[in-house]
């Protein structure tokens, strides 16, 4: 029998053997979006199901100069060829601007009509962490974005549909019963860290997610608790008994991440801290390693960041969400992340686990062209997928499988 590999609308493979029967192999993407110092990623599952993460768009990248991504036209073309004016989910990490910049322009807002209609894109279910509904704002902040979403978040969660939140600390208890609510009559809508959301099923979707984080105490213990109360989630996929596991972070600093492995191993969740794919937290930042220090060098984890990295399995990858990582003497310098620091401990890191590579998302393929950054996760572990399009092209698309990342 001879099989031909092509690739249909939606990339997913297919092979057709001589007599022309397609066998469609299963797979999910997970792609991540050239966005600047920011972060937007996307998983695409083989049921054609879509859950977006975090949203940041620049004036700046609307001109077909910059580097970073026209994300509106960008995902607009996507749901387009997907025939979709939708996301099954989008979920916020935490509000910080570079997380949700002009999202209150893309999206579909259902507690207002003026952030309605015309081609705003819908979102059937938004997660959120607690500390989105609960953060407060001054007179002057009230048209900021993240007060908006606030108020979205504020209005699905009264009128008990389309959405999730993660956490319910004693303030979010406060909260409901101010607006005559009880955690009892909203709890099917609440997911707790150490439960899976049910909104996925790995029997049927092929994904579930595992809630880390945020711990109840990092909102209630906090006055300010944007960044400790973000979202973090074990993202595990099977495709045909092959297990992959997607660490998917917010702005997290070493003391959450220390919190979020003693508390995986005081619950005998250990397996939840695996990673054949790293999102890296904070665009990074050396403060997701070692939040005292930053390191001449290189940046020494604290010891329960160094377990997480060394749960990473062979052949995983790293992803850094952010601009280039320089490796020049005013990098050393820097204040804001990137940290070239940073950068040199993960590669060592993912070395002693025999990963494959670190990517950063405004380097991939190349800084003078930037483009999406798709993993393709099959019944082989994972490959990436090389794309040859410009932004405004059509893709030439060519699965070229690295070392493969996974474990049946």
């Amino acid at each position: 029998m001879i099989l031909k590999l092509l690739f249909n609308k939606e990339g997913l493979i297919v092979l057709k053997n001589n007599n022309q029967e397609e066998m469609v192999l299963l797979s999910h993407k997970i792609i991540f979006y050239p966005v600047g110092n920011g972060d937007t990623s996307q998983i695409v599952l083989d049921n054609g199901k879509r859950i977006l993460f975090d949203y940041r768009q620049t004036e700046k990248s609307k001109d077909c100069k910059s580097l970073e991504i026209d994300l509106d036209k960008q995902l607009k073309k996507e749901l387009r060829e997907a025939k979709k004016d939708y996301f099954d989910v989008v979920a916020f990490t935490h509000s910080d601007s570079d997380h949700i910049n002009m999202s209150t322009e893309f999206f579909e807002l259902r507690h207002a009509d003026k952030y309605k209609g015309k081609d705003r894109i819908k979102i059937n279910t938004l997660w959120v962490p607690a500390a989105m509904i609960l953060e407060t704002a001054t007179n002057d902040e009230q048209s900021d974005e993240y007060v908006i979403w606030r108020q979205e978040a504020r209005y699905r969660l009264r009128i008990g549909e389309g959405i999730r939140v993660f956490s319910k600390p004693d303030k979010l208890k406060t909260w409901l019963e101010e607006n005559d609510l009880s955690v009892d009559e909203r709890k099917h809508l609440i997911t707790d860290a150490g439960q899976i959301a049910p909104d996925f099923s790995i029997s049927l979707d092929g994904v579930e997610f595992f809630c880390h984080s945020p711990f109840i105490k990092m909102v209630d213990e906090n006055a300010e608790f944007r960044n400790e109360a973000s979202l973090v989630f074990n993202i595990r996929f099977n495709v045909d008994g092959t297990i992959f596991d997607y660490l998917e972070v917010g702005d997290c600093d070493s003391d959450i991440l220390s919190d979020i492995v003693n508390i995986s191993k005081k619950h005998e969740n250990e397996d939840r801290l695996n990673w054949d794919l790293y999102n890296l937290p904070h665009h990074c930042s050396y403060k997701a390693l070692n939040n005292e220090e930053k390191g001449e060098r290189k940046t020494v984890p604290v010891i329960s960041v160094e377990e997480l990295l060394l749960h990473g399995k062979a052949g995983a990858y790293l992803v850094s969400s952010s601009n280039p990582i320089k490796n020049t003497c005013d990098a050393y310098e820097q204040t804001q992340p990137p940290h070239i620091q940073a950068k040199n401990c993960y590669k060592e890191y993912l070395e002693n686990v025999s990963g494959t590579e670190m990517y950063v998302t405004m380097e991939y393929p190349s800084e003078e062209k930037p483009l999406p950054l798709t993993f393709i996760i099959d019944s082989d572990g994972s490959s990436v997928e090389r794309n040859n399009a410009d932004q405004n092209g059509v893709s030439s698309i060519i699965s070229h499988p690295t070392p493969r990342a996974g474990c049946k």
